[in-house]
């Protein structure tokens, strides 16, 4: 949604009791308008109340600036008051801000013209999260959810000239401690689940615990004395070829007194398509327009993004616009299909079966209104630079923004949309706590639902793990789970989004969440023991040691069990787990920094081999979401993409397992024999060749061949079994190395590397490896090449922040390979040269093989 139909869409929906609406991230450009300008516009009028407030404890005098948008932890760290909560441990010397009451005010002018409309609005589109809003003194209401949008009647509390509004926000901590010694309960989770509030600011086993306040979206008056738009939906029939027919359903308020008329255009690349009049009845209307020879939306990879825009012109009878609202949709159908017997849970596009691949993403930073629309685009155009098509929003989270979901329409990385709940017991028979999840619900679900990128909704995360008979602190009652989210929920979505596929829980819906290898200490062959469609699983690494240095100092870096060290690692013993897990398969790194790289490969290792082995057995598994994509602050975690949006070794792997034709082997320790599979997620059947190398240590060729072969739409196939007994008899098991390639006739090029051994196990050699570049638009192409095989070799630029078209590669001694550097800063071809560094797995070891 762009900025003009965001600001109308505003403008078009407008109720005036104390009620909650659709919310909305985009900010008002401005305040009133001049009396000129409105009549020549609309006679609704849009004041923002963003920008400059005050700060307070609660019934003190000591007001320090405040942003609004923002939270109270970003205004104190502004005003110097703590310090930066990510840095080492200073999380632990705020946390006394979560147990404190606030109050933000601010003052602003109102002119006659204003006041003169009928109506005028409070708008609050995220307060976080007890709250009670007050203006010159004379309360406006409370609230007690921050996923709403809440708006009040302001005209009676309104005056010409100065005005002061005041948010009074209680401390949401001592609501949790206050319900839980009501409850006798202490253990904290129950509490929480009462409140309506973002699960993971309490803490999460990738998160810190940061408690905030405040007004975290957009606040504004608004000021109506004319029909206005109250909703607009827009529905699609692919019934018949080539065609896509909409319905488009409109309602408006006020519109009694007169006759009021809908103009709908519907527009592609700026270009009309259709358009139609009706005439509202009773506030309502309906129109259906066709849109011949339509161009699909798809997801990524499957074929290209187009955008309609539908806009809606509420009219009065002499022809002047009084509301106005634009949708962004894309023409497509896109289901979920649970599991039956002969297929797992699996995702129709466009009548098309497609194997989902992607990550689970969490909030991207511990203060939402960090957040910017420019951060979110490059963490989506980075998925689909991987080949990524799906995202699963969390449900410990938030709402995101508009602005990802606009990103996620047009790169199509389709969306599982978890509700915000998740692994805890909610409160279903208390009626009040429905009722008010029930409006967050179609809050969102009438704000989101346009936006072709959303697959699924899904009511929570893993809350049926904790399903028993009867509601507890630990678990949560069948009949409540059932009441919660398979009925209420469901018909929420029913309602509001009725084209939208619906599931009540993750895992419940059939899919998998597999954590044995992460909790229960079993090695990554494990996943091989596995199918279905996997929406959670993954394995920890600790970011580079340029993001770790920005939380430590020098002396927290002598080992990873440091006390800071684990202070930025919030699952239990999760260090342990990554020292152990890098024991299984790497050698020990010789330092510290080499440590931190390690536990990258280790976990780009682990994921690339489940990831690999699902799809090669497609259909019987249909998806592929590790655990998880981003940080929320810097910290060892499961992501592949850190906290400042630095690829790790796995986001570089995710490029390779997931490229839409990718060949790959399945190597058989007993029988001594390799599969090679060849897997397409394309539409069209492909022709190529196959080939494989076998080398040694010291990269001598000891075997080779190659063969032809098509591989069909949408397919996985074993194409060749090769078989290495002999080799494996002279030389060991140890001393081989198999390298694979595919070349598809249309250009696709995929390579692996597959070993019988581990990487532990494996004596390499130094490789040698020298890097030439070569100045480039925008950036440097550097040739790497190896004298002998260098495993995992990357590349890095001392300091400076890098975009890398690959890293983390195998080169042999045969083959170069390219990689396209493009500095975020300005950069000579000398200072590049200088700062270059080319690095492989050889250079962590501990000590140089005895052979080396």
């Amino acid at each position: 949604m762009n900025l003009h139909s965001s600001v109308s869409h505003r403008l078009s929906r407008r109720r005036f009791l104390l009620r909650s609406a659709a919310a909305t991230a985009t900010l008002y450009a401005g305040a009133v308008l001049p009396r000129s300008a409105r009549a020549a516009a609309t006679k609704n009028t849009a004041y923002s109340l963003n920008g400059t407030w005050q700060v307070a404890k609660a019934g003190t005098d000591d007001w320090l600036p405040a942003q609004v948008p923002g939270c109270v932890h970003t205004d104190l760290i502004a005003a110097g008051r703590i310090s930066d909560p990510y840095f080492r441990d200073n999380e632990k010397s705020v946390q006394w801000i979560g147990d404190t009451d606030w109050a933000y005010r601010r003052t602003f002018t109102l002119d006659a013209d204003f006041l003169a409309h009928e109506q005028v609005c409070l708008r609050c589109e995220g307060l976080d999260t007890l709250a009670s809003i007050s203006i010159n003194g004379q309360k406006l209401g409370d609230t007690d959810n921050m996923f709403r949008t809440w708006e009040f009647d302001a005209k009676p509390a309104l005056q010409l000239g100065g005005n002061q509004i005041e948010i009074h926000f209680s401390s949401p901590e001592a609501f949790v401690k206050a319900l839980e010694a009501k409850r006798g309960e202490n253990k904290g989770v129950t509490g929480r689940a009462w409140l309506r509030k973002q699960p993971c600011q309490f803490g999460w086993d990738w998160a810190p615990t940061l408690v905030t306040s405040g007004i975290w979206r957009s606040i504004s008056l608004e000021a109506t004395d004319s029909a206005r738009l109250e909703d607009v939906l827009v529905l699609q029939d692919h019934s018949e070829k080539n065609l896509v027919t909409l319905t488009i359903r409109v309602s408006a308020r006020g519109s009694a007194r007169s006759e009021v008329r809908g103009q709908i255009s519907v527009m592609q690349d700026g270009q009309p398509v259709a358009k139609k009049e009706i005439t509202l009845s009773e506030g309502r209307g309906e129109a259906k327009l066709a849109i011949k020879h339509p161009k699909l939306w798809w997801p990524n990879g499957m074929g290209q993004q187009p955008m309609y825009e539908v806009r809606i012109s509420l009219r009065d009878h002499k022809g002047v616009e009084l509301d106005s609202t634009t949708k962004r949709i894309g023409m497509r159908t896109l289901q979920l299909v649970e599991q039956q017997k002969d297929k797992p849970l699996h995702f129709v596009a466009n009548g098309v079966d497609f194997f989902a691949k992607g990550a689970n993403w969490i909030p991207s930073d511990a203060f939402n209104n960090r957040v910017t629309p420019e951060r979110l685009r490059q963490y989506v155009k980075d998925a689909a630079a991987v080949n990524m098509n799906m995202l699963r929003f969390w449900g410990g989270g938030y709402y995101e923004e508009d602005s990802l979901y606009d990103a996620c329409d047009e790169t199509g990385i389709c969306v599982w949309a978890d509700f915000k709940f998740a692994c805890a017991s909610y409160p279903a028979f208390d009626e009040k706590f429905v009722q008010n999840v029930c409006l967050e619900a179609r809050d969102n679900l009438k704000r989101l639902r346009h936006h072709p990128c959303i697959a699924v909704w899904c009511g929570n995360n893993e809350i049926s793990l904790l399903v028993k008979d009867d509601w507890s602190l630990v678990s949560m009652g069948r009949d409540g789970y059932e009441k919660l989210f398979k009925q209420a929920l469901a018909e929420q979505v029913k309602t509001y989004a009725p084209q939208s596929s619906y599931v009540s829980g993750s895992p419940d819906c059939g899919d998998v969440h597999y954590w044995e290898v992460w909790w229960g200490a079993r090695t990554f062959e494990a996943y091989r023991e596995l199918s279905g469609f996997m929406s959670e699983f993954g394995y920890q690494s600790y970011p580079e040691p340029r993001t770790v240095n920005s939380y430590t100092s020098a002396d927290d870096r002598t080992s990873t069990m440091s006390d800071i060290m684990k202070w930025h690692q919030r699952c239990l013993l999760g260090n342990d787990r990554i020292k152990n897990m890098t024991g299984n398969y790497f050698r020990t790194g010789k330092d510290f920094d080499s440590t931190l790289w390690i536990s990258q490969l280790v976990q780009a290792y682990g994921i690339k081999l489940g990831a690999e082995y699902w799809r090669q057995h497609m259909p019987q598994s249909m998806g592929c979401l590790f655990w998880q994509y981003n940080d929320c602050w810097p910290v060892a975690s499961w992501a592949s993409v850190d906290y400042y949006g630095r690829w790790k070794a796995l986001h570089y792997a995710a490029r390779h397992f997931y490229a839409p034709v990718m060949v790959s082997g399945l190597e058989d320790d007993h029988t001594k024999n390799i599969d090679i599979y060849l897997t397409s997620d394309l539409a069209e059947a492909r022709r190529g060749e196959v080939s494989w190398r076998v080398t040694n240590l010291q990269g001598t060729l000891l075997k080779d061949s190659k063969l032809n072969v098509q591989i069909g739409p949408r397919q996985s196939q074993v194409v060749h079994q090769l078989d290495l007994n002999p080799l494996v008899d002279v030389h060991g098991r140890n001393n081989l190395l198999i390298w694979l390639e595919s070349k598809t006739a249309n250009g696709e090029i995929s390579r692996n590397l597959v070993t019988f051994a581990r990487p532990k196990d494996i004596d390499l050699l130094d490789p040698g490896i020298k890097t030439e570049v070569a100045e480039i638009t925008g950036g440097f192409r550097v040739k790497v090449t190896a004298e002998k095989p260098a495993l995992w070799a990357w590349l890095s630029l001392g300091e400076k922040d890098v975009r890398y078209s690959d890293n983390f590669i195998h080169l042999d001694a045969r083959t170069p390979a390219e990689i396209i550097v493009t500095p975020m800063q300005p950069m000579s071809c000398e200072e590049c040269e200088k700062l270059l560094a080319a690095r492989s797995l050889f250079d962590t070891y501990s000590r140089k093989p005895e052979n080396a």
